[in-house]
């Protein structure tokens, strides 16, 4: 599989991340292997992270833009994070059908992958897939996140650089937008600057960029940029794109780009650290003998969270 997934094998790819999003060990331990294989064939690409409120047009945008990226010669991945159900745990996992277009080039890969509850709005195995779609040639990797809001800017720890699409007229979501994805993000898109909506996605690209300048830079080498595009017609896409690559090589002539994807695969290796340890915590028999009544205790507040937490942790350590 290793030779397929380096001579840009789809099929192969899909299968690779399949086996790191399952939840069968065997089927992690081989999706593992694969990756590990391939982990010096990673790190190429640029890594771009987009999110914004429902019905901004993220499909559509990203569409749009890796139709025009794959015409300039570019491989181009998509991970699409959908959001999970709270009660069956499914997902629409309909971008696919969303980026219809992008989906049936050759030199684009969409994975649609549910969030699965997890935190950042990007699905639990997102990292890994990254680095498996870099490994196969795509050289852009868009990863399109859940909605927008405080939990979901975890997607900046894996990207390179961090936009949020905006709808025209959003002055308001300066309130609803957290201030959080604002203060990481390296630019603001204005969507849907087309026909008469154009003068109201000027006017809130100002109000935005005016906002911007109350808030401290996320680089001392970039000034976060307010822009304006339009995914249906195309217009401000490339300008999109030219930012990208300025931002780009702001980071890599400050040095700061490879210091940022050092400090995220660290933070990557504790939190499958943390992971495991949970894994292991709640796999221990002592633990698994009590959660259940203490559980119950805490419910109905016969005992405390903390208390509870500090004899889980007592048998734990114990064993």
């Amino acid at each position: 599989m290793r030779r397929a997934i380096l001579a840009g094998d789809r099929r192969a790819l899909a299968q690779a991340i399949t086996a790191i999003e399952s939840t069968r060990p065997e089927h992690q331990v081989r999706g593992q292997a694969i990756l590990e294989g391939l982990v010096s064939e990673t790190g190429h690409g640029v890594r771009v992270g987009l999110t914004g409120p429902p019905g901004v047009g993220k499909s559509t945008f990203i569409e749009t833009l890796g139709l025009s990226l794959i015409e300039a010669g570019h491989r181009v991945a998509v991970l699409a994070v959908d959001p999970s159900s709270p009660v069956t745990g499914g997902s629409i996992l309909g971008d696919k059908t969303r980026m219809e277009r992008l989906a049936q080039n050759e030199r684009a890969f969409i994975r649609p992958s549910p969030s699965g509850g997890a935190l950042g709005g990007v699905a639990h195995r997102t990292r890994e897939a990254m680095l498996l779609c870099e490994a196969a040639g795509h050289d852009v990797v868009i990863v399109e996140t859940v909605g927008i809001g405080q939990s979901e800017v975890a997607v900046r720890s894996m990207v390179d650089f961090f936009a949020v699409l905006l709808q025209p007229g959003a002055g308001d979501e300066l309130q609803g937008i957290k201030k959080g994805a604002l203060e990481l993000a390296d630019a603001l898109i204005v969507n849907k600057a087309d026909g008469d909506q154009l003068p109201l996605a000027e006017r809130t690209r100002n109000e935005h960029q005016q906002a911007l300048q109350l808030l401290r830079p996320t680089s001392p080498a970039w000034k976060p940029r307010v822009l304006t595009a339009s995914a249906l017609t195309g217009a401000g896409v490339p300008e999109v794109w030219q930012t990208v690559l300025a931002h780009r090589a702001a980071l890599e002539a400050s040095g700061e780009l490879a210091a940022r994807r050092r400090s995220q695969a660290r933070e990557w290796m504790w939190t499958l650290v943390e992971e495991g340890l949970k894994r292991v915590f709640r796999e221990n028999p002592a633990v698994s003998a009590d959660v259940g009544r203490l559980e119950a205790e805490v419910e109905a507040q016969k005992t405390t969270p903390a208390a509870a937490a500090r004899e889980l942790l007592a048998a734990f350590q114990a064993k």
